[in-house]
């Protein structure tokens, strides 16, 4: 089933495996993951991210052997959960990657639905391998490993477990299936637990008591629109230079905005010097990849998120207008159903 992934790999000695510009849970794990798999298998492999590995990531084990540096010596870049140009702008400017993605293999290996933050849209040549019922990319890469008979650890059974769980939010959002929980009891069979698992994200989620105040500030910035179905808060620049690096400003509060009674939506907008604006949104119904659909964005019913260059007066307007388009539509959809 996967004898294009397995052509692949037999084809090469070192493997860069390349995550998007918005890392999460999901693109960690499935890098490390395939970092160990590989390794077991004889390969060489460099991991390789245009950013830093957030904080708020670094429960996963491996994250410091992703590097920002690109030395162009491989035979094959695997780019893991994303297809999105969008996503690795950075990349793409780095000196000497648009050239070897152009002149070398390249495999994706996704679940996000094409059209997805622009999805499938990569400038050069690639095999795309993708499952959109995958609740995350790394159980579609279980699922390659088992087909494909490759040694799953311990270490590469933990990363893969993690990376669901970040992903679907520990088993809780609608994208878990019974295969998601297959996969969970066949990963504990090869040594990971969801509870070790947890430990240590619980431990990396301990905050200073400057990022509690902050996030007090934040709860307190919290605006309502749309007859208080929607929950914003405005992030802006001089936040971002001044917590980002030890926690995600966004983190800290999206999800306590979407457990203000009558929120349906929560919003983080972020505004940069260069006049970027980026939203991460989500949603107690399934309606995030449609409203960030409105701004080219995309991602999951759930969670979704997108980047524009316009004024944060301008997108406040445009995305209330969205939001309440996407809140009617929905609840119109529902009264016929029912």
């Amino acid at each position: 089933m996967y004898d294009n992934v397995k052509q692949f790999i037999d084809e090469a000695k070192h493997i860069v495996v390349i995550q998007p510009e918005n890392p999460d849970a999901d693109s960690l794990g499935s890098a490390v993951a395939l970092e160990e798999m590989l390794g077991d298998a004889g390969k060489s492999v460099s991991l390789f991210c245009a950013i830093d590995m957030p904080k708020y990531l670094h429960y996963i084990d491996g994250w410091a052997r992703v590097d920002k540096e690109w030395t162009g010596k491989y035979d094959l870049a695997i780019i893991v959960d994303t297809s999105a140009e969008a996503l690795l702008q950075k990349a793409l400017e780095t000196p000497g990657f648009r050239h070897f993605c152009e002149t070398h293999p390249v495999l994706v290996i996704d679940h996000h639905l094409e059209g997805d933050e622009g999805g499938n849209d990569l400038p050069f040549a690639h095999e795309l391998v993708l499952d959109d019922h995958a609740a995350a990319t790394s159980e579609l890469l279980y699922d390659i490993a088992h087909e494909l008979s490759w040694s799953i650890s311990e270490r590469a059974a933990e990363a893969i477990m993690a990376s669901i769980l970040g992903d679907t939010l520990g088993l809780s959002t609608q994208s878990v299936t019974e295969r998601t929980h297959r996969t969970m009891a066949e990963l504990i069979r090869h040594g990971a637990h969801p509870a070790t698992v947890e430990e240590k994200r619980r431990e990396f989620m301990k905050k200073p008591a400057d990022i509690l105040a902050y996030k007090g500030e934040l709860i307190g910035r919290i605006e309502y629109h749309c007859d208080g179905r929607l929950a914003t808060v405005h992030i802006p620049w001089e936040d971002i230079e001044a917590y980002s690096d030890r926690y995600n400003p966004s983190v800290l509060v999206l999800d306590e905005m979407r457990l203000v009674e009558g929120v349906d939506v929560a919003i983080a907008i972020k505004t940069y010097p260069d006049g970027k604006l980026t939203g991460k949104i989500r949603a107690n119904l399934p309606i995030c990849d449609l409203i960030a659909g409105y701004f080219g964005g995309g991602g999951h019913a759930y969670s979704a998120g997108f980047k524009i260059f316009e004024a944060y007066e301008t997108a406040m307007n445009e995305l209330i207008r969205a939001t309440d388009a996407v809140l009617q539509s929905h609840t119109g959809a529902a009264r016929n159903e029912s």
